[in-house]
């Protein structure tokens, strides 16, 4: 192994060994169930905020950003980012405040837990739902997660995919079962901070040795779409193709997925002190516009190095490697460069770790605590209920393992269906249950069930009709269920007296 590949491990395990140190900390901190999924709702304004985005983002902002931006230039990175900044400040500015002082007042500390506890669904129906969707579009997600960590050490180091599938798994596990919500925060934290070292220092290398901004921007000028909002480069034929309004609002369609996303609504329901959140929105917003506008020029900026001969040319998915080639590239200029190039692989590790062990965790509460313990009735001790809450974020990697076992997976595929699922099954039902005290549970469940289900139908039976109808499933899926949820509210009986009365008293 060459000096360029000791000094990029050698980051990557002590990156590695903190987050693991990090874990095993937080595990002599969880002394109940409620400690272990929301930390005791103790979160500070500034983990809070990072470790929401840290959670989004995922390996999204470091591969999939800059290699479509590289790919098709600024008009579907730039909608998806307006998008996603759209809302990510919409859902800290409606969502967050009201959501924590509710699930407080009903006492719940799992996003299925308070859908049966807002419209005291005694039988758990809700939760039980919600904790089903949750595993369905969580274990997939998860899978890619370690695909995405599987394919990064395999090819950095010329390891068996599967070992390093493994390997990942076992890391993120380890923390994560070990250390619970509050590991998987702290850790998300420092993932943040990683992943924007590694964005700024691969931005800055990059562009300094493709010639400068100027040189960068004339380059991409010269391709035709490429930086253009209203239509698109197309790399196949070297031409540009208009991008419609009707792709423009299926784009920006993605915001709508905030307000259904359990790993991002987790850490509004758990911080300290309320009335900090106005600071944590403001921290979260501005740390999602820079890292997603930094990620987008990456790309474009790793164009202009391809077409000058610094690196090779990129084609399909193989342009979502584009930072680990500019980080091998980097390598080559001694040992601190290497260094700093194993610090940027680590950000991509981070980016991917801190989304799998939120998700782990929103999994795995789901069956321990809403399946488990409220659908089945099982009565469990503070002991007994830790013991399978980190048992079951176990099974749950085992079966993202198995999940992951095919190399040739497409994980922003699988990315993209997941954010569609959650958006479109919880986003309505949380906007609804938080500002609108005639929403019934029958109207809940309908809004659930047929915004998932709208999901499946439209994603592979009628997007393949093509035409208008080829749009990202999240957006009729989306108003599917916030039109049933609606509608069954008002055919079916009010509220009781008991829960329009604690409606109405959150916030006060």
């Amino acid at each position: 192994m060459n000096t360029s590949l000791v000094c990029i491990l050698i980051s990557i395990v002590v990156y590695l060994a903190v987050v693991l140190a990090v874990g095993f900390f937080f595990a002599k901190k969880n002394e109940s169930a409620s400690d272990f999924y929301l930390g005791g709702r103790k979160l500070g304004p500034f983990v809070t905020a990072m470790s929401a985005e840290a959670s989004d983002m995922s390996s999204y902002l470091l591969m999939g950003l800059p290699g479509l931006a590289y790919l098709s230039g600024v008009a579907d990175v730039g909608w998806t980012v307006i998008g996603l900044a759209v809302g990510t400040y919409v859902n800290w500015l409606l969502v967050a405040k009201r959501l924590r002082l509710y699930t407080q007042k009903t006492n719940s500390f799992t996003l299925p837990q308070f859908f049966s506890d807002r419209y005291r669904d005694r039988k758990y129906i809700l939760s039980t739902i919600a904790a089903v969707v949750i595993i369905i579009f969580f274990v997939p997600y998860t899978a890619s997660g370690f695909a995405a960590c599987g394919k990064l050490f395999g090819s950095l180091f010329d390891v068996d995919y599967m070992t390093a599938v493994i390997i990942s798994a076992i890391v993120i596990v380890g923390y994560t079962a070990a250390g619970g919500f509050l590991a998987a925060s702290t850790t998300d934290f420092i993932q943040s901070i990683v992943m924007t070292i590694a964005l700024l220092f691969v931005l800055v290398f990059a562009t300094v040795n493709a010639g400068g901004v100027d040189v960068v921007l004339a380059n991409a000028k010269e391709l035709p779409g490429y930086l253009s909002l209203t239509s698109t480069h197309v790399p196949e034929t070297g031409s540009a193709a208009p991008y419609t309004l009707l792709t423009i609002v299926s784009t920006c369609a993605w915001g709508l997925g905030y307000f259904g996303m359990p790993h991002i609504l987790l850490r509004f329901m758990a911080i300290e002190d309320e009335n900090k959140l106005k600071l944590s929105r403001r921290v979260a917003s501005v740390w999602v516009v820079i890292a997603m506008g930094v990620a987008v020029f990456i790309g474009l900026v790793g164009r202009s190095l391809s077409d000058i001969g610094v690196i090779g040319m990129l084609e399909k998915a193989d342009s979502e490697t584009i930072i680990i080639r500019i980080s091998e590239f980097m390598s080559q200029f001694g040992i601190l460069p290497a260094l700093m190039a194993g610090l940027v692989l680590a950000g991509i590790l981070a980016s991917t770790m801190s989304t799998a062990d939120s998700q782990l965790l929103a999994a795995s509460s789901s069956m321990s605590q809403n399946i488990l313990q409220e659908a089945c009735h099982l009565k469990l001790s503070k002991k007994t209920s830790m013991l399978i809450a980190r048992l079951t974020v176990v099974a749950i990697a085992v079966l993202g393992v198995i999940l992951a076992r095919d190399p040739d997976s497409s994980i922003f595929g699988i990315v993209s269906f997941a954010w569609a699922g959650f958006g479109a099954s919880f986003g309505p039902v949380v906007l609804f249950s938080l500002f609108w005290k005639r929403t019934t549970f029958a109207g809940a469940l309908a809004g659930m069930v047929s915004g998932g289900a709208t999901v499946f139908l439209w994603k592979y039976l009628v997007a393949p009709m093509g035409g208008v109808f080829a749009i990202y499933e999240l957006l009729p899926a989306f108003l599917v269920g916030a039109a049933l949820t609606f509608v069954v509210s008002l055919l079916t009986k009010a509220p009781s007296e008991e829960i329009v009365k604690e409606f109405e008293s959150v916030g006060r």
